[in-house]
């Protein structure tokens, strides 16, 4: 009787309806690894509330459309269709988040599929695997403390062009200007590099040999920027 209650009325002897204790275990499987994921993600990682929130619920959301399509071809290509449309409309995003994003719906999938205990087995490895890849600063190396991004503020009367040419030769080892504009409404000019530093140490000997030939005027050294998409 009770499942009676939610079928659909395009139902066929070919659909299949899904029992509604199975429904709700794996919904509520799939809400417990997404509560797994979310707190790993926050264990070591900058979050913010809506993102891991968003996290929490993923897997949830993708095991009921997987549920729903199940034994459904026509219905799968519909639904991977509309995921494919969709666009994350929010702060730029990071290569982390992207992955927490695809892991979560991952395991949604798995559980939606049935696969409780798999669904389970992926989210504790590859939750911990992430976990440690965090913790041991997986990927950072020595060389990423040589990457900088150099600002530089000049007159607008000084020739910006090869101006710092030999202090940036002796104290890094590439360097290139990624974008010059103005500022003070025209009367400076503002300088940005992406450098990479012979030593780390050296950079408050480089800061110092730029401000000589620049007036004193502001000059910043920070991690090298990089752009990333939206996510």
């Amino acid at each position: 009787m009770l499942n009676n209650m939610f079928q659909g009325i395009f139902d066929t002897d070919m659909t299949t309806v899904i029992a509604v204790p199975d429904f709700l275990l794996c919904v509520g499987c799939a809400l417990v690894i997404g509560l797994i994921l979310a707190g790993a993600y926050m264990y070591v990682t900058r979050y913010t509330k809506s993102f891991v929130a968003t996290l929490a619920v993923l897997p949830a959301i993708v095991c009921v459309v997987i549920m729903m399509v199940n034994e459904n071809v026509g219905a799968g290509v519909a639904v991977a269709g509309a995921f494919s449309l969709v666009r994350f409309r929010s702060v730029p995003g990071s290569a982390k988040e992207i992955g927490a994003i695809f892991l979560a719906m991952g395991t949604g999938l798995v559980a939606g599929m049935g696969y409780l205990g798999y669904a389970f087995l992926v989210a504790v490895i590859l939750g911990g695997v992430t976990l440690l890849y965090n913790k041991v600063d997986f990927g950072a190396g020595k060389k990423a403390a040589l990457y900088k991004t150099l600002h530089i503020t000049i007159l607008e009367n000084l020739d910006y062009t090869g101006v710092f040419d030999k202090i940036l030769k002796q104290y890094t080892k590439t360097y290139e200007v990624v974008q010059v504009k103005t500022t003070n409404m025209g009367s400076l000019f503002k300088l940005t590099y992406n450098i990479t530093l012979k030593n780390a140490e050296e950079e408050k000997a480089l800061i110092d040999a730029l401000r000589c030939r620049n007036g004193n005027l502001e000059i910043s050294v920070s991690k090298q920027e990089t752009i990333i998409g939206e996510l």
